[in-house]
């Protein structure tokens, strides 16, 4: 396009803004409006993306971090034929497609939920290094900020994990219209304080007029010819630009324009141009799905394994059998066990360093180009990632992670180290799946299993080593568990996973030998539950006793209740769980301070057993 069509095409972006607010009664119009010349250049002249065919290898991605302007996003869609204006008026509304902040889980264009603020460049980043290290296509990723959310440290992280990877397939286009949510941002139309900050990374910058469509499209030409550093172009531009009611001024975010029929008038009226995107340059398919069957690693019982090493050897084989694995770590792969796979997979392997949240959005970036993700570091470290995790589950993308050093049972390194609020956090995440192995080979195996599955899967691991208690060629199906000592006389039953089944096993030995059964099942799968195993037992038993390396809350004993929240009688719960903040010791000298070693469940059996003989 022309600079007469562009300048036309940038207020049919803002007229469509305003339109779509004002249908809806709310949203982010101003916020759209500053930013509607930069996406009209884009979409125009520079952007490469069939919509007919959104698996093309060559595609261009596009990613909306500053969603709430979804606005913008929606009437460049409209622009490009992908949605028509009867959509776009039902933007806000119940069944509508077009939702406040965009999901891929609603629209197939889109490549990530955004409107958490600070997400979209980290995964962008992932998606560039898709493109750059395991796709080899040049097609590439564009990310439209705002400049509120350059306050974010997510957004640096990624600003020097592109920097250091060279990602020159990655811009970002910042748009500093210098307004956020309740006033001016930090740095306000000081354009050069963002590219002091991203030429420190090793970025390309380009200053710009961002209502100036000649000198953007300028600038994109530069940042596709741009070679060994990702570029970014910091835009001034003006929240509602175009109004004088609402144009860069205070209180005017997150609300419709006050006279939209005037605001419509004001920026020329409606207007129904169509922008026929660029087609994407032909490319060959990023990658194979697998090549046969995993020869997981086997293990005799009564080994002694850390399930974090059989995770690592399962994790090395599933990337031999299958081309589309690949693995992230936070700089801690040694103790991961990430680094077998770093030894058998360079080329799919992704250091990370300690950037967790770029780390977990990497993966999300990853997942949307198809790949099979595992990301890994110290469960007690993945709380930094939090929220990417939640969005991620927005976005319905498949990533595996991997949690290792749980709980009190690391020993002296102490409680910033131990992981004791995971479990919790992963079961609240709509659709994941939450695993916790015992034993080498109950871990491979579930590693396999993760694979397969959809949404966001954890897989809690542990430091030290652990008895190998189960065959090679046991099966052990999500949403499963183990009964692993039963019988018709048992006086109650204790429910535990990883480190404590191992603690519950040597109580029930010594309970057994003082003419006290008790029955003890693996609940290795925290998320889905066996309900109908732990249902039987409480009919038969009338007593769960649940014992976890893991806060109260939200663990184990949370999980056990829901197999009873559907109104059946809900049994006798006793539940045994690190209350205390730890120190330093010998894990087995955490463990029992903890309350959770075979002694503390042994003592607590007895003492029920005193109870329900008094009663």
């Amino acid at each position: 396009m022309n600079t007469g069509e562009l300048v036309d095409l940038g207020q049919q972006l803002r007229v469509d803004s305003v339109r779509a607010a004002a249908a809806a009664g709310s949203g982010h119009p101003t916020s759209s409006m500053s930013a509607a010349d930069l996406m009209a250049v884009l979409l125009a002249n520079h952007l490469r993306y069939d919509f007919q065919h959104l698996a093309h290898p060559g595609n261009d991605r596009f990613v909306l971090s500053k969603g709430h302007a979804s606005p913008l996003l929606y009437s460049a869609y409209k622009a490009a034929g992908a949605i028509d204006d009867e959509e776009l008026l039902t933007f806000r509304k119940q069944g509508s497609r077009l939702e406040g902040h965009p999901t891929p889980q609603r629209l197939p264009w889109v490549e990530t939920a955004t409107g958490s603020l600070g997400q979209g460049l980290p995964v962008g980043v992932g998606i560039a290094l898709s493109g750059k290290r395991l796709e080899h296509t040049d097609y590439r990723v564009w990310v439209l900020c705002g400049d509120s959310e350059m306050a974010e440290g997510s957004v640096w992280e990624a600003a020097e994990h592109a920097g250091y990877e060279h990602l020159d397939n990655l811009t970002v286009i910042v748009d500093v219209n210098r307004l956020g949510q309740r006033g001016p941002t930090r740095h306000g139309h000081d354009l050069d304080a963002y590219a002091r900050r991203f030429r420190a990374f090793e970025w390309h910058t380009i200053e710009v007029d961002g209502h100036d469509v000649d000198a953007v499209d300028r600038a994109y030409g530069e940042a596709r010819s741009t070679k060994g550093q990702p570029t970014a172009i910091i835009a001034r531009t003006l929240k509602g630009k175009g109004v004088r009611a609402v144009e860069d001024r205070e209180g005017q975010h997150g609300k419709p324009l006050p006279e939209p029929e005037e605001a419509v008038a004001e920026l020329g009226g409606p207007r129904d141009l169509r922008v026929r995107v660029h087609e994407p340059h032909s490319a060959r398919a990023p990658h194979s799905t697998g090549t046969g069957q995993t020869e997981l690693p086997r293990y005799d019982k009564g080994d002694e394994v850390a399930t974090r090493n059989a995770f690592g050897e399962a994790l090395a084989a599933l990337g031999t059998a299958r081309g589309d694995v690949v693995a992230l770590d936070g700089e801690v792969g040694d103790s991961t066990r990430a680094e077998f796979f770093a030894k058998e997979h360079p080329e799919r392997y992704f250091e990370c360093y300690i950037a967790e949240q770029q780390m977990v959005a990497g993966a999300v970036g990853m997942a949307a180009r198809g790949w099979v993700p595992f990301a890994t570091t110290f469960a007690a470290f993945l709380t930094r990632a939090y929220d990417f995790v939640r969005m991620a589950a927005v976005s319905g993308a498949g990533i595996n992670l991997v949690g290792s050093h749980a709980g009190v049972a690391i020993g002296q390194d102490g409680p910033s180290q131990m992981g004791l609020e995971d479990l919790s956090m992963m079961r609240t995440i709509h659709g994941s799946t939450v695993l916790y192995p015992c034993d080498a080979n109950q871990t491979a195996r579930l590693v396999a299993e993760m694979a397969g599955l959809e949404g966001i899967r954890y897989l809690r691991t542990s430091r030290g080593e652990s008895k190998v208690i189960y065959s090679p060629d046991e099966e052990f199906p999500v949403g499963g568990s183990k009964v692993l000592r039963s019988s018709d006389r048992d006086r109650l039953t204790v429910v535990a996973a990883g480190v404590t089944l191992h603690e519950a096993l040597a109580a029930a030995d010594v309970l057994a030998g003082d003419g006290i059964p008790v029955r003890v099942i693996d609940l290795y799968s925290v998320k889905p539950v066996d309900r109908a195993t732990l249902r039987e037992a409480a009919e038969d038993t009338g007593c769960l006793v649940t014992v976890e390396d893991h806060r109260q809350e939200g663990g184990i004993g949370d999980a056990v209740m829901d197999a009873f929240c559907d109104g059946r009688p809900v049994p006798r719960l006793v539940r045994l769980a690190v209350g205390t903040m730890p120190g330093s010791a010998t894990p087995a000298e955490e463990l029992h301070a903890a309350g959770i070693d075979a002694a503390s469940i042994e003592a607590a059996v007895l003492m029920l057993v005193e109870q329900a003989i008094v009663s």
